[in-house]
Order: C-alpha cells, then structure tokens, then sequence
C-alpha cells in the first residue's frame, strides 16, 4: 500500500520507528487546515509561519523522544499545540487580536464570516447578500472569544464536538454549552436588528 493511504495513526508509528517519509506525508496532509488554524489566530502570516514550524518541531521532539500517546486524534493533538504555541506568543506581548479572516484552498483571504448560511429569499440581490453577510460578519464579532471560536470550528472546519473540545482543552459538554450560547447570543443579536432567524 502507497505510504500516502496510510492513517495518521500508522504514520506516526512509521515515524518513531525511524521512517522519515512518514512525517512528510503528516505535513502534507493536514498543513492547510493547520496553518488556517494559525491564522485564523493570528491574522499574521509571518508570525503563522513562525508558529507553524515551531508546532512541529514539538513535535517532532515528542515523536522522536517516543512520548506521543494519542492514538488516533494526531490532528487535534497538533491544532492543540498550535493553539498553546499562539497563545504563549500573545500572552508574551499582552495582545490578542480579534478572529475574523481565514485562507480558503486557494490561499485566499476570506471573511469567516462568510459562512455563515444565507437568508433564503426569491428576491436576494447581490446588494441584499452583501449587507446580510456585513451584518453577520458584525454580530459574530460581538460573540465573547470561547463562543466566536467554537462556531468558527464547527461551521469552518466541519470539526466534531469532540475534536472541538480537545483542541480546547475542555470537556465535550463544555463545548456544547459555549456552540449553545453562541447560537442564543447570535439569534437575540440578529432579532435586535429586526433580522429572521431560523436557529
């Protein structure tokens, strides 16, 4: 079987027992949603870059020091990492900047939200759209950071609750609760500017 049909779980083993390919696989197969992740973060690329390649040097330190215990959740092991790495570099300069634009496939900047689902009308226009979506891009900033978060992983990444709470470093019901008061707190907003909600 070719080393790129492999799980993340068999390539991580091929690795520690010394198959340097292995690792290139890894990186090529999650470096776009992992460094989304970053500047998701960030909106810095220098600094995405930055944190990016010191994500995997931890790890591979922790791989090549045989400390990895994951099994089966490389990817939210790493995004954690990441996370963790992000979060020491802003608490070092006491700044943390607001989560607004991601890079699609296309390494395009994009408005997260953007996403968000549309009001479904016959009579929609380009100009409609354009003040629905500014309007959403809006209230979604207004969200506290662990609810923004929380729906920016599920809606952009398609991410599991589960997966969600692991990169977070919070039990699943946790996560639950902030996706949960994150739909209440957007429906009120949007009912506040006389928008229909269908959440």
């Amino acid at each position: 079987m070719p080393i790129e049909l492999l799980s993340d779980n068999e390539l991580v083993k091929l690795y520690m027992n010394g198959n340097e390919e292995s690792l290139s696989v890894l990186v090529k197969r999650h470096k776009r949603r992992i460094f989304s992740y970053l500047y998701l973060i960030s909106r810095n690329k220098e600094l995405t870059e930055d944190i990016f390649q010191e994500t995997f040097f931890k790890v591979i330190q922790t791989l090549k020091k045989h400390q990895y215990n994951e099994e089966g959740k490389f990817l939210p092991w790493v995004l954690r990492i990441a996370k963790n790495l992000m979060i020491d570099h802003f608490r070092k300069i006491k700044k943390m900047p607001s989560i607004s634009s991601v890079t699609n496939d296309e390494g395009e900047r994009v408005d997260i939200f953007d996403i968000i689902p549309e009001p479904v009308s016959s009579s929609k226009d380009a100009n409609e759209t354009k003040e629905f979506k500014e309007l959403i891009r809006g209230v979604v900033g207004e969200l506290p950071p662990d609810q923004r978060e929380v729906v920016i992983m599920r809606t952009y990444y398609d991410m599991s609750f589960k997966e969600i709470a692991e990169v977070t470093d919070v039990s699943i019901n946790t996560a639950l609760g902030r996706m949960r008061y994150a739909l209440i707190n957007l429906k009120k907003m949007l009912e506040e500017k006389n928008v229909e909600v269908f959440i």
